[in-house]
């Protein structure tokens, strides 16, 4: 809430030369096919890949859409450990975090200590996200907002969506709706955050700003506003109207889903 992976034989002349094969472990020279023990092979676990067709290779032949989390985690950590493969520590990780997203929305620091990831591997996760979120802004900041409320959304969702405490966003647009800056005006609790709609007013005239997205994320997932959501979208419409700004929308973001007053008639 607020407050307000058949080799052929070399041939050499007209005879193919064939190298001998080194004898298998605990077989005695001789030993006949039929008396050769047999080798049963289990079945991969559940969501485990075969190791015959590896992630580079998957992705090649089938694109990215056809790696499961696993396989594309595994393919950005690159190796893993010994005794325990990359596959291993992939599978670890998202144990840990319990899902992809929780898992990319991790800080630098949450990664320390974990089995197979060190500082490197660390820094390359943290990076994944970080380039998804610099190129929706690229794409956000190529036309006007008002005309890409989906890529908002994306952008906003990548931005506040996982975090465990509420912020408080302004995006500040100009007469043309294009862009100028995205701002953190506040942070707060799980479950409380103030907001200050005089400092917002004051931000949008600094930067000359005509019109106003705001957004705030609800760390539980669940996206419908509160009554002090709604007093807050009327008080900031009402207080940015006076110095003629526009306030465009007020997007309540979750996880998965987010909450746009102005479809819904911004009250």
């Amino acid at each position: 809430m607020f407050e307000i992976a058949c080799d052929k034989p070399l041939v050499g002349g007209d005879a193919a030369y064939v190298s001998p094969l080194p004898p298998l472990p605990g077989l005695k020279p001789g030993t006949s096919v039929g008396s050769m023990p047999s080798v049963s092979f289990a079945p991969p676990e559940p969501g485990v890949p075969r190791r015959t067709a590896m992630p580079r290779e998957r992705l090649r032949e089938a694109g990215p859409g056809a790696l499961s989390d696993l396989e594309l985690v595994a393919l950005l950590l690159g190796s893993g450990l010994p005794g325990h493969d990359v596959f291993d520590v992939a599978r670890s990780l998202l144990k840990h975090f319990g899902s992809l997203r929780a898992m990319l929305d991790a800080q630098r620091e949450e990664f320390e200590g974990l089995r197979g990831i060190g500082p490197a591997k660390a820094s390359k996760l943290v990076a994944v996200l970080e380039l998804a979120r610099r190129a929706l802004a690229e794409q956000i900041e190529e036309k006007p907002l008002i005309d890409s409320p989906g890529a908002v959304e994306d952008y906003l969702r990548l931005l506040i969506g996982g975090r465990t405490h509420e912020v408080f966003i302004c995006l500040f647009l100009d007469i043309r709706h294009r862009l100028i800056r995205t701002e953190e005006s506040t942070r707060g609790t799980l479950t409380r955050m103030a907001v200050y709609p005089r400092e917002i007013v004051r931000r949008a005239l600094m930067l000359n700003a005509a019109h106003l997205i705001v957004a705030h994320n609800h760390p539980s997932g669940a996206v419908q506003p509160s009554a002090s959501d709604r007093r807050l979208t009327r008080v900031l419409r009402e207080a940015l109207a006076l110095v003629d700004v526009q306030l465009v929308d007020h997007l309540i973001i979750g996880a998965r889903e987010t909450f746009s007053f102005a479809r819904h008639g911004l009250d």
